[in-house]
């Protein structure tokens, strides 16, 4: 599999709003390992093997387990997330998977429960945000290649 267009090159504007948006959330108060679930989930989601690369290596600098990265594509199944980081992950899939059934009524009070209007928006972005950048790397094949060049 070849890469393709390079968006950053031929829409660089584009690309640095993109960049803007990953600073606002950033910024914002939500916890660096919730930010990381959403980010790796969506991208396992998608199919982004490169996302995954990039955000697994960040979860795992900042003290994530390999084992909750392991099984987080069975994080239903398994006892090792949170009740908070289970509505958060539960959002993701609903918002990532859209055309399902989106943001569902009873994933979306259990959030309220959890978090502030502030918050939910906050997570909703971070999440638009990953789907974003998973469109984007792999309708241009960022994906790893055997050259090693990734």
């Amino acid at each position: 599999m070849d890469k393709r267009i390079n968006i950053q090159g031929l829409e660089p504007d584009a690309y640095q709003a993109m960049i803007g948006l990953e600073k606002l959330l950033k910024a914002s108060p939500i916890p660096l390992k919730l930010k990381s679930l959403i980010k790796i989930r969506a991208s396992q989601i998608n199919g982004c093997a490169y996302c995954i690369k990039m955000h697994t290596s960040e979860a795992l600098k900042q003290g994530e387990s390999q084992l909750r990265i392991f099984t987080l594509s069975a994080w239903r199944e398994s006892s090792l997330y949170s009740p908070l980081e289970r509505v958060v992950l539960q959002m993701t899939e609903e918002i990532t998977l859209i055309a399902k059934q989106g943001l569902t009524e009873k994933t979306y009070q259990e959030a309220k429960e959890a978090f502030s209007d502030r918050e939910i928006a906050q997570l909703i972005l971070e999440i638009a945000v990953i789907n974003s950048w998973n469109r984007i790397a792999v309708s241009t094949n960022m994906g790893f290649f055997p050259s090693g060049d990734n």
